[in-house]
């Protein structure tokens, strides 16, 4: 499991400023180890063809590097604004988060910084004829870069922000989380079974704050609980809103004078959810989809059966053994399993809601829950029967006319 310091890193990593900042040094750099260098340069290459011209190269650079870096933001907010209003706002994340794009605006700003640095130093007369020549190449090394960087930058234009690669996105990064979360299901901590607690037999934990857990830093928990040799009971997973009156976790056998602070600062609470440690927000993100494509300002029922066969797909990688790792990393922690029909509410409710009259969406609907009944009868044949005869019921009043609801009724069971 990451720890609290190691998860703020990686959210300071996916920034947009962060990779900007990087080759904006990387840039100035470059530029100044021209200058180091010169001196062991010999003066017998100082009149290399292209040298005297070094600085109006510059200029050029720097001019169109602004105005490409000016248009570069333009689209991206183009883009962001997009996919805020044709897929849902909780996918902009994912797009700011884009590496491909963070790639190509740090590549500008940094030939403009790397540009302007150079025709600052030349200027001054800081290179001399020998530095000029170490400039000369290191500048055609930068337009290489740029028109490599120019290249990609248009190919990945054509489908940046459009719905079906946003929707994409979505589903690697609930497949991510899934997968991971399957792979260690109670972050390392022991399945809390039947056992309920009280205030008589244990210390309850509030937070101080208002919103959604994003994070737990499980070896800081396992850690204080080794150290006061007491027993800890997670209520509150990642995705849970939390609020001062609800309790967080269960402190059993906990001495009445214990300081809790350590305890509390194991969770990072944040207004929006996260789809790091979070499996679910990913299908609710991607119910939200289907669910604006299902609104009759939009009218789009394809991406709503688009994105139930994503739903399928992602729930097909589920095994029976998820929530159940036996005795985990952590003795002293425990925490409630995963249940498939969380899984099955955060999917398909809004889909069987707001596509209740249209019998293309209900009919692709009762096939993918017959289809996930049919992969894993063990974990989804009750959530996905209880979801089956829901949909009906909503689409029994909502179809139009008798054909299509015996037509659908073919299809239950």
């Amino acid at each position: 499991m990451m720890s609290k310091w190691n998860w703020i890193v990686l959210q300071l990593t996916r920034r947009l400023w962060f990779r900007s900042s990087l080759f904006a040094i990387l840039a100035v750099i470059t530029a100044l180890v021209s200058i180091a260098l010169k001196p062991f340069i010999p003066l017998s290459v100082t009149g290399v063809t292209g040298t005297d011209a070094v600085d109006q190269i510059l200029k050029i650079l720097a001019s169109s590097m602004l105005a490409v870096t000016t248009f570069s933001l333009n689209v991206m907010v183009s883009a962001y604004n997009a996919a805020s209003s044709n897929v849902t706002p909780r996918t902009t994340r994912l797009l700011v988060e884009d590496t491909t794009t963070q790639n190509v605006l740090a590549t500008f700003i940094g030939s403009f910084l790397y540009s302007l640095v150079g025709i600052v130093a030349l200027s001054m007369g800081a290179y001399g004829r020998q530095g000029r020549v170490i400039l000369f190449f290191v500048t055609l090394i930068v337009i290489v870069l740029i028109v490599l960087t120019l290249l990609r930058w248009i190919q990945h234009l054509a489908q940046f922000g459009q719905m079906g690669e946003t929707t994409q996105r979505i589903e690697n990064v609930a497949l991510e989380a899934l997968t991971e979360r399957l792979d260690n299901p109670l972050l390392g901590a022991n399945e809390w079974k039947a056992e309920q607690l009280s205030a008589a037999q244990a210390k309850a934990v509030y937070l101080n704050e208002v919103g959604y857990v994003q994070h737990i830093d499980m070896q800081a928990l396992a850690d204080f609980a080794e150290r006061h040799k007491l027993t800890i009971f997670i209520v509150q997973q990642p995705g849970s809103f939390v609020y001062p009156n609800e309790p967080a976790l269960w402190l059993k056998s906990a001495a009445p004078e214990i300081d809790i602070e350590p305890v509390i600062a194991a969770f990072t609470v944040k207004p929006q959810r996260s789809f790091d440690q979070d499996p679910r927000f990913g299908f609710c993100v991607l119910s939200e989809v289907a669910s604006r494509a299902l609104s009759p300002a939009v009218n789009d029922p394809g991406t709503a059966i688009d994105v139930i066969g994503r739903s399928v797909r992602l729930l097909s990688i589920w095994n029976n053994e998820a929530g159940r790792a036996g005795v985990g990393r952590f003795s002293r922690l425990y925490m409630k399993a995963l249940k498939p029909e969380d899984f099955f509410d955060d999917l398909f409710t809004g889909i069987a809601r707001d596509g209740a009259g249209l019998i293309e969406v209900q009919i692709c609907l009762q096939k993918a829950l017959k289809a996930l009944a049919t992969t894993n009868p063990q974990a989804f044949s009750l959530p996905a029967q209880h979801h089956s005869l829901q949909a009906f019921a909503r689409a029994e009043k909502a179809l139009l006319t008798e054909h299509d609801r015996q037509r659908l009724k073919k299809f239950i069971g």
